[in-house]
């Protein structure tokens, strides 16, 4: 009987959290977004078919949306400094459009035509310093472009990747940088995080014991409180169920990671956000077929919705999350 109680409390507990998220729908299209922006109370996406544009997030009614390219180019990287934003769509040949936050024209600032490129994730640093990791070439060097004074170049370095070690482009956020590290999470057949130390450009890899070994396995995004605690999450998006060693967090800058949650998820998951104002303890998550929410370091999670074909998150402000992916963007308000 005692056994019974206390499932029911726990089904309660958690159907009470579940209910403390509202979901609005406010915008829809036939679109798969895996990047968004915020400024200016809007929300800004770039996506498949060219498209990019924003919505309006004090009137959802007020849109715009305009074609970056009259090809049907898919971008899965948006970013922005105060003048700008950034967009570079997959595969090759990858073209870097830079968008004037005035009047939204663009030009192609970079080209990539190597027949491996591939930029998984598109990250400013500061307003003079962006990064973007593509797939390596076929010698495995470690791959970046780089925006610095003004101007974007590919980033001369002498790492050397693992065979099949990749990242994944989907949710433009396996990049975080604080002002002293910048961080890379990869995956597939290694898994595996990359620091470089801004002040003395030093490059460490570290290993994870994230799930890892196979194309479809290991870290999807990554982010950080400060220049020691930060969280992955990812999993097997083909195996998407599966929520053994797919969340992690590290205390001491990405040189060792802790497994947290394995067997006790809602399984895969895209994007990982920490929330504003908690100093890393309360976080947010999204796969494509839930959200779930942590409020101790990631120590453990809770599902708060069963949406579903949801790939990317942003904090709006403290209490408000936008959330896009296939066909839609919404906003979500949090009461808790």
């Amino acid at each position: 009987m005692k056994k019974i109680l206390s499932l029911l409390f726990a089904f309660v507990g958690l159907l009470s959290f579940s209910q403390q998220i509202s979901l609005e729908t406010i915008f829809n299209d036939k679109i798969s977004i895996r990047a968004v922006q915020i400024w200016d109370h809007k929300v800004w996406y770039a996506g498949t078919d060219s498209k990019f544009g924003f919505v309006d997030l004090k009137d959802f009614k007020n849109q715009k949306q305009i074609q970056l390219s009259e090809g049907k180019l898919e971008f899965r990287t948006l970013a922005q400094n105060k003048n700008y934003f950034y967009a570079i769509n997959v595969l090759s040949p990858a073209y870097f459009f830079e968008i004037d936050k005035k009047d939204l024209k663009s030009n192609i600032v970079f080209k990539d035509t190597v027949k491996t490129a591939f930029y998984d994730a598109l990250h400013f640093v500061n307003d003079d310093l962006a990064y973007s990791f593509s797939d390596s070439d076929t010698n495995d060097n470690l791959k970046l472009a780089v925006l610095k004074n003004g101007k974007w170049g590919l980033f001369k370095n002498e790492v050397i990747l693992n065979k099949g070690e990749a990242a994944f482009a989907a949710s433009n956020t396996n990049i975080a940088s604080t002002k002293k590290y910048l961080w890379i999470a990869t995956g597939g057949k290694a898994s595996r995080v990359i620091r470089m130390d801004f002040k003395t450009g030093k490059i460490e890899i570290f290993n994870t014991p994230f799930t890892q070994g196979e194309a479809s396995q290991g870290m999807y995004s990554i982010d950080f409180y400060d220049d020691r605690f930060g969280v992955a999450v990812g999993g097997d998006y083909t195996k998407q169920a599966d929520n053994i060693n797919n969340i992690a967090i590290t205390k001491n800058g990405g040189k060792t990671w802790q497994i947290q949650a394995s067997g006790a998820n809602a399984g895969y998951m895209t994007c990982v956000k920490i929330r504003p104002g908690s100093n890393g303890k309360e976080m947010i998550a999204v796969g494509d077929q839930h959200i779930s929410y942590s409020a101790d370091f990631g120590k453990t999670w809770k599902k708060i919705s069963d949406e579903k074909n949801l790939y990317v998150c942003e904090w709006v402000d403290r209490d408000s999350v936008i959330f896009a992916g296939k066909d839609k963007i919404a906003l979500a308000k949090l009461k808790f």
